[in-house]
C-alpha cells in the first residue's frame, strides 16, 4: 500500500484544531493500515517526525431519509502525536 493510500484526508474539527498548539494531527487513514505504517506514511508525505501514533474505529451512524434507512461509513482515524523538535506540518498553520 502507498503512502497516499494510508493517509485519506485531515479531520478538521473543534476537538481536532484543539490539539494543533501540542503538535497532535488527525487523520482518516485506511482500515487496514497498522501504526507502523501510518508513522511512516505522515514522515514521507510531510517530511516531519512522528513520536506516537493512536487509531480508533469509527462506527458508522444510522441515518434516515424518511421511512429508508441506512449506515454511513465505517471508518478508522489516526491521531498522531509529532516530536518537541519536529517541524509542524504547513497544512495546519493556518488553522491555529
Amino acid at each position: 500500500m502507498k503512502q497516499y493510500d494510508i493517509i485519506k484526508r485531515p479531520i478538521l474539527s473543534e476537538k481536532s484544531y484543539s490539539g494543533i498548539a501540542d503538535k497532535k494531527y488527525v487523520f482518516e487513514v485506511a482500515i487496514d493500515a497498522n501504526k507502523i505504517e501510518i508513522k511512516e506514511a505522515v514522515e514521507k508525505i510531510f517530511g516531519v517526525k512522528v513520536e506516537k501514533v493512536n487509531t480508533s474505529h469509527v462506527r458508522g451512524k444510522l441515518k434516515r431519509q424518511g421511512r429508508y434507512a441506512g449506515f454511513t461509513a465505517a471508518r478508522k482515524k489516526a491521531v498522531v502525536q509529532l516530536t518537541k523538535d519536529s517541524k509542524s506540518i504547513e497544512f495546519f498553520e493556518n488553522l491555529a
